[in-house]
């Protein structure tokens, strides 16, 4: 019996050790993809000189943001489905455009994928445990 419990502490220390790491790399991809989008229009490569209003794309990604870092739950599945915007216009404009914004696309496609991998792991890790 106290071999089942000790057992249960380890798999349920694991399960925080596993829901942490993947909140920290939710986090880090979400702000990294805000981040890069406020810079890409602004000043890495605009699509008009001195910037755009498309820099206002970013303000979506910060919705989520506050509730990825606390790891609530209902915050990690509804921005699975926010970030899949993001996602699009990457390969829309990887496709599309060459040089330092085809690259800037490759990064904010990346950065989706790994925070949509993060986001539904972290939903589906997190689930309460069924009676």
């Amino acid at each position: 019996m106290a071999q089942d419990s000790s057992r249960q502490a380890q798999h349920s220390a694991a399960r925080l050790d596993t829901l942490n790491t993947i909140r920290v790399f939710a986090s880090v991809s979400l702000f990294g993809l805000l981040v890069l989008c406020v810079a890409w229009e602004l000043w890495l490569a605009p699509i008009r000189p001195g910037g755009s209003l498309l820099a206002y794309k970013a303000l979506p990604l910060a919705a989520p943001l506050y509730g990825i870092v606390r790891g609530w739950r209902y915050t990690y599945q509804w921005s699975s489905m926010l970030v899949l915007f993001y996602f699009v216009e990457g390969v829309m404009r990887g496709w599309s455009e060459r040089g330092l914004s085809q690259q800037l696309a490759l990064a904010e496609i990346v950065l989706s994928v790994v925070f949509f991998a993060c986001a539904v792991a972290y939903a589906r890790l997190s689930r309460p445990a069924a009676p």
